[in-house]
C-alpha cells in the first residue's frame, strides 16, 4: 500500500494540501533533511506530529506527495517529440531551480504520483508517435530525466558547500596540474566555459541529437 492508495480526509480543519504546502516551504528553505513530522507540525502550529498521521501514513508517504506536487508545477505541453521534450526538460529544471530539494529526494521514490506519470506518459507518447518502440521509448526518457535530475543534483550540492571549501579546492587542483596535466593546468589558471543553463540545455541538445538518430527518418 502506499500514499496514493489513501484517500484523502476531507471537511477537517488540517487537511492533506496543507501538510504538504508546509513541508515544501520547509525544504524550499532548509533542505530536505530538515522536512520531519514534527517540523511540519509545528510550522502548521497547535498540531502534534500524531495528529499529520491522520493525513499521511509515514514521511515516506509526505516525500511521495512533496514530490509530485512540485512536478504539478511543470506545465503538460503535448506536441512533436523534440519541442516537446525539450520543453519539459527546460520546465522541469526550473522547477527543480525553486525547488533544489526535488533532485535530491526524486531519486528515492518511484514516479508513482498522477502528476509524475503524466509527464512520464507525455514523453513516451511523443517518442512512440515518432516511431520509436515502447521500450526505445522508455530508454529515452530515463536518459533525458537522468541529465536533468543529475544536473539539479550537482548544482544543489555545489549552492550548499562554502565559498572558503570550493576556493581552497581550486588551488589545490591548480597545485597538483602543475606539470604532468599542462592542458588543465593552463584551464585552470583561466577558468572559461558556458553558464550551467547554457551548459545544461547543450548536453539535453546533444541527447536530443542522438535520439534523433535512432528514430524512423
Amino acid at each position: 500500500m502506499s500514499i496514493w492508495s489513501d484517500p484523502p480526509q476531507r471537511h477537517q480543519a488540517l487537511d492533506r494540501g496543507a501538510i504538504v504546502a508546509a513541508a515544501v516551504a520547509i525544504a524550499d528553505e532548509s533542505g530536505a533533511a530538515a522536512v520531519t513530522m514534527k517540523a511540519v507540525a509545528d510550522r502548521l502550529g497547535g498540531y502534534t506530529p500524531m495528529a499529520l498521521y491522520r493525513h499521511v501514513r509515514n514521511k515516506t508517504g509526505l516525500i511521495d506527495l512533496m514530490l509530485d506536487a512540485a512536478t504539478a508545477e511543470i506545465p503538460l505541453a503535448p506536441g512533436d517529440w523534440r519541442p516537446a521534450l525539450h520543453r519539459l526538460a527546460m520546465a522541469t529544471r526550473a522547477m527543480i531551480k525553486r525547488h533544489p530539494w526535488y533532485a535530491e529526494l526524486v531519486h528515492t521514490r518511484p514516479p508513482a504520483g498522477p502528476h509524475q506519470m503524466a509527464h512520464l506518459e507525455l514523453m513516451l507518447t511523443a517518442l512512440t508517435a515518432a516511431g520509436a518502440t515502447l521500450a526505445e521509448a522508455m530508454t529515452h526518457a530515463a536518459m533525458i530525466t537522468r541529465h536533468i535530475y543529475g544536473s539539479g543534483l550537482q548544482e544543489a550540492t555545489e549552492a550548499r558547500s562554502e565559498p572558503a571549501e570550493q576556493y581552497t579546492a581550486m588551488t589545490e587542483m591548480r597545485r597538483l596540474a602543475e606539470g604532468d596535466h599542462p592542458n588543465l593546468a593552463a584551464w585552470l589558471a583561466h577558468p572559461s566555459g558556458p553558464s550551467p543553463d547554457d551548459q545544461f540545455e547543450l548536453v539535453l541538445g546533444f541527447l536530443l541529437d542522438g535520439i534523433a538518430t535512432r528514430l524512423p527518418s
